[in-house]
């Protein structure tokens, strides 16, 4: 992972040279898988993510007329935006509202910009669960701040990169995917508390291997189902709020829930029943990783995808046939949808020795049922931003 990334940085900075005109530096931020834990994060619960060996990577340099200059690697297109004039009301529905609003969250936060050329490249597949958004937002942050000669600690840098996504982008997301793109370490999974941003780091096995699985359905957070599903769970919030006097459905019971079901949506109660049920089954897994129980892990994991396509009914078909594929593979511990939903990807438990087997016959098997030849990768739990940056490796 880390001679690829050496590879792909040094191609990042001399593209920004040939289109600047400028020497850069150049700073890295992960992808992420969440294990389990799924739409719990913006309610305060529990999840349990790790950072994985895909990577975004922004290069910058400073300029002096006040501009922020975007450019796209992937997409090859470029945006010149007028910092003064950045306000939350200024996203163009574009690639780069993710960057040019970690501007805006940095002077949120009192943090002045200047001018300054930003180039973007990775190969984080966009819209795949992955949070391509966060692993952007953490790299521009990551880039701005030391281009303003400043450093913020893990739990800053998540705050205002979770602002960017709700304020600025407007999608209604936690802040699991800023934290752990931040400051996730490799050859762990981190629980993290969404409410006090306490976080526990957790032994991955080493005779299991994490594969995941695209669908190639893409999602969006900024629109569609996500926004209804966060609306549904705040109704649902509100009432056992006021029935019960429980501030966030991290600390609601099934019982709770139950005594307000008359008094909310059909919709809402199912929403809220996945989020209290996830909950218990994050520190559920959290129990099967340290006493090295898998098979445990992985029953809970099938689990959280039948609350995610039944309760929250944030699957699809496509993803449902994914789970049922690997579920019959030798090997496979446990399979579930994992990131917002709507598409996306699968995370998977597998024994090591069947990986690959494993890869080959879900790809072929998926395509055989869909038509779709799915991207099928054997991950490892890497370092989040901070530590590549501490490292030297950003």
């Amino acid at each position: 992972m880390q001679s690829t990334m050496k590879t792909d940085t040094e191609e990042a900075l001399r593209k920004h040279e040939a289109r600047f005109g400028q020497t850069a530096q150049a700073f890295t931020a992960p992808a992420r898988v969440n294990l389990i834990g799924e739409h719990t994060d913006y309610t305060g619960g529990l999840v349990m993510p790790m950072a994985i060996d895909f990577h975004t990577i922004a290069t910058i340099s400073p300029r002096s007329d006040g501009r922020a200059v975007f450019y796209s690697a992937n997409f090859n297109e470029e945006r010149s935006i007028d910092i003064a004039s950045l306000s939350s009301n200024t996203p163009a529905g574009h690639w780069s509202d993710y960057p040019a609003g970690v501007v805006w969250s940095l002077r949120q936060e009192g943090i002045a910009v200047g001018g300054f050329n930003m180039g973007l490249s990775g190969n984080v597949p966009p819209g795949a669960g992955l949070s391509s958004s966060a692993s952007i937002e953490v790299a521009a942050t990551m880039a701005l701040l030391a281009l303003q000669k400043k450093s913020l600690p893990l739990k800053t840098v998540a705050i205002l990169c979770r602002r960017t996504e709700n304020e600025y982008v407007g999608a209604k997301s936690g802040i699991m995917d800023q934290f752990i793109v931040a400051g996730g370490v490799a050859h762990r999974a981190m629980m993290l508390d969404c409410r006090s941003l306490e976080f526990e780091l957790l032994p991955l096995p080493e005779d299991e291997r994490i594969v995941i699985c695209n669908s190639m359905v893409k999602h969006s957070h900024a629109s569609g189902g996500y926004g209804d599903r966060s609306d549904e769970v705040a109704a649902g919030q509100d009432v056992i709020r006021r029935e019960r006097g429980i501030d966030l459905l991290r600390d609601a019971t099934l019982i709770d829930l139950e005594s307000c079901r008359d008094k909310m949506s059909e919709a809402s109660f199912k929403r809220c029943r996945h989020i209290i049920t996830e909950n218990a089954r994050v520190l559920e897994a959290r129990k099967a990783l340290l006493a090295d129980d898998l098979v445990r892990f992985g029953k809970l994991m099938f689990e959280a995808h039948a609350s995610m396509r039944d309760d929250f009914e944030a699957s699809c078909e496509e993803v449902d046939k994914l789970v049922a594929i690997a579920a019959r593979q030798p090997g496979c511990l446990g399979a579930r949808i994992t990131g917002g939903g709507f598409g996306g990807c699968t995370v998977n438990l597998v024994k090591s020795a069947d990986a690959e087997s494993f890869v080959e016959a879900v790809r072929r098997a998926y395509h055989a049922e869909t038509a779709i030849t799915a991207d099928c990768f054997v991950c490892e739990a890497s370092d989040g931003a901070l530590a590549l940056l501490k490292k030297g490796l950003a």
